[in-house]
């Protein structure tokens, strides 16, 4: 069983399995380009179809043959039913890509290292169990990881797309959208969008996903319908669940006041410049004199203030894009001191306890080296969400504790062996400081996202 096993423990496995990894957790969101796009196909297809031929070799050339034909499936717009079928159980999501397609000779690479009689020289057999076991669950992680549900971007006021539609057809709702008929035209209503994970989920955001929305919602129901050219004006009467909407469309996307009226009541009250929130926005309750006055500046809203009738009951202003880096810079500026507070301490407590150290039995040592990766996960968790910068999901935790675990153990080791602590305090202080550089590295890579 192991000598199958032991091709998890190889370097170009554990190399693109890495790759795969800090591509997901971190590469994808401080650059999402076209690269970062292929490194997750490249890395995949090749050590996918290695561990599934590791743990049943009886099957494995049906194993490499499945994950072509899958991942071709997969990238091709025949797999949108699918998708949608499973949509309302599991929020999978996909982008038809047939570029991805370029990736289909690593599992043929795959086949070929399978094959290879020099991978790695053969560790300890305990060394080998152990080492195979974990590089298993990492790859079990890692394939979970990487298709993981995409980010849901809702859209707080009501948003509309505008279409020609030569050969009209009966239209069923699917993926957040309603359509409306109107003679040789389509009116797409968009409640939801599904996109990659934001840095943060702003209206900065929201705005780059609706730049070119009429041409992302034109591609998404693959149909016969067409753009509109911008500069064409045209005004229209929506009757919906919420309220009877009357839209302003240039070209494909809204443009001027939008009003919606429920009953005799107007409920909301806006303007868009080319599908963007601009000016002052107000939201009525139906049912009472309350009223909610928002102020857009280019699609970000800056400003919320609520009345009671004629009455100011509170007023609260929001932070754009630009306003979100100054704090992140602030919020950097901050640790970093507190970094040094850490180091100026531990400095001071071995400066005054020179001519002794602490003396711990080999029982405790131990279990401060492998507790301490604990509590600097629960200090970078309370640093974050004390910074309201925590926003990982379950498989980003996951990856986060799993990188504490792999970069603190053997720090403490030399910590606690070789440098010796001074003080009981050194061992929260170490801690502490770990989990400050972890929160560093955190907050710059979101700077770098939130910038580009």
């Amino acid at each position: 069983m192991y000598e199958r096993l032991r091709i998890l423990a190889s370097p170009l496995f554990i190399l693109f399995l890495v790759l795969l990894l800090v591509n997901d957790f971190y590469l994808k969101g401080a650059f999402h380009n076209v690269l970062t796009g292929k490194i997750s196909d490249f890395s995949g297809l090749f050590i996918f179809p290695i561990f599934w031929s590791a743990i049943f070799p009886k099957r494995k050339a049906l194993i490499f043959i499945a994950t072509a034909v899958l991942f071709t499936f997969w990238k091709s717009e025949y797999s949108t039913g699918l998708i949608q079928w499973m949509n309302p159980y599991f929020a999978v999501g996909r982008t038809v890509d047939l570029s991805d397609l370029m990736a289909l000779p690593m599992i043929g690479l795959a086949w070929l290292y399978t094959k290879s009689e020099s991978r790695t020289a053969i560790p300890p057999a305990f060394m080998l169990r152990l080492s195979t076991y974990l590089i298993g669950m990492v790859a079990m992680f890692a394939f979970c990881a990487t298709t993981q549900p995409r980010y849901i971007q809702v859209f707080e006021q009501p948003q509309y797309v505008l279409l020609k539609h030569p050969t009209l057809k009966n239209f069923e709702p699917y993926y957040g959208f309603q359509f409306y008929k109107k003679d040789s035209l389509l009116v797409v209503k968009i409640d939801y969008l599904y996109t990659n994970r934001p840095a943060r989920s702003d209206d900065y955001n929201k705005n780059k996903n609706i730049q070119q929305l009429d041409q992302d919602v034109l591609s998404i129901i693959g149909d016969s319908a067409t753009r509109i050219p911008v500069g064409t004006i045209t005004q229209l009467t929506i009757q919906t669940e919420e309220g009877t909407d009357s839209l302003r469309f240039n070209g494909g996307r809204l443009d001027g006041p939008l009003l919606r009226t429920k009953g005799n009541t107007r409920v909301i009250e806006g303007f868009y410049k080319m599908g963007l929130e601009d000016a002052t926005w107000t939201l009525r309750d139906s049912s009472s004199n309350d009223r909610v006055v928002q102020t857009f500046v280019n699609g970000e809203k800056t400003q919320v203030k609520q009345y009671s009738g004629d009455k100011l009951k509170s007023s609260s202003k929001v932070n754009t894009r630009a306003d979100t880096i100054f704090n992140t810079y602030v919020q950097l500026a901050m640790l970093t001191l507190a970094v040094g507070a850490m180091c100026f301490l531990l400095y001071k407590n071995k400066r005054t306890a020179i001519s002794k150290t602490l003396k711990l039995s080999l029982l405790w040592k131990l279990l401060i080296c492998f507790l301490s990766p604990l509590v600097v996960w629960l200090f970078y968790v309370g640093i974050m969400l004390l910074l309201m910068n925590y926003d990982e999901d379950i498989f980003e935790a996951i990856a986060t504790a799993m990188f504490i675990f792999i970069a603190v153990c053997p720090f403490m080791f030399i910590i606690v062996f070789a440098i010796k602590l001074a003080k009981e305090i050194d061992v929260l202080l170490y801690c502490l400081l770990f989990a400050l550089l972890l929160s560093i590295f955190k907050t710059y890579t979101m700077l770098e996202a939130l910038s580009s």
